[in-house]
């Protein structure tokens, strides 16, 4: 070894399945970010689904597999706006054989993309950046997606590991840093 160099340690945690959806196909996550430029550079605006979602509510906003009308995979528990962005909570129907195997992909944590399908009512595009500034949305539909164009909107995974999951990490973290 030459001198001078050091040797740098990392420290690797092993993953542990996190189910962020339920046995009952229930699972919560982020359609939309506020103030996110997504891939195609729009940029969603706080309030912008405010008046669709009173008019519309959560049950008239359909659940889709990668915005295709043909594969409604559940509904939609509750859709609210809050600081950070579009905050949905949603039930696949595990009746339905897409649905299940987008469950199975879901908890094993495959797929965990969302993505809002809407039609623009008000925007206002910024010359030097090239964003798109939306203001006011109608929301048709949120999907479950492979690869959303905001990236982080997702399936959120638990908040909080149990004690257990907890202890199992540290004893894992320990027996890999021994």
């Amino acid at each position: 070894m030459k001198a001078g160099l050091s040797i740098v340690r990392e420290r690797k945690f092993l993953p542990e399945r996190l189910n962020a959806v339920d046995t009952d196909g229930v699972f919560e996550g982020y359609a939309s970010l506020f103030g996110e430029a997504d891939l195609g550079k729009d940029v969603v605006m706080p309030g912008a689904f405010g008046d669709s979602l009173r008019k519309r509510g959560a049950a008239e906003v359909r659940l889709l597999w990668q915005h295709d009308p043909a594969q409604p995979i559940g509904r939609w528990l509750s859709i609210a706006e809050d600081r950070r962005g579009l905050r949905v909570r949603g039930r696949l129907n595990l009746a339905v054989e897409r649905a299940r195997d987008i469950h199975a992909l879901m908890r094993e944590g495959a797929v965990d993309g969302l993505s809002i399908g809407f039609r623009v009512e008000r925007a206002r595009a910024e010359r030097p950046t090239g964003l798109r500034r939306l203001e006011k949305l109608d929301l048709w539909e949120i999907s479950v997606v492979t690869f959303p164009m905001l990236p982080g909107a997702r399936v959120e995974t638990v908040k909080q590991a149990s004690p257990d999951l907890a202890a199992s990490i540290r004893r894992a973290a320990t027996r890999i840093l021994s």
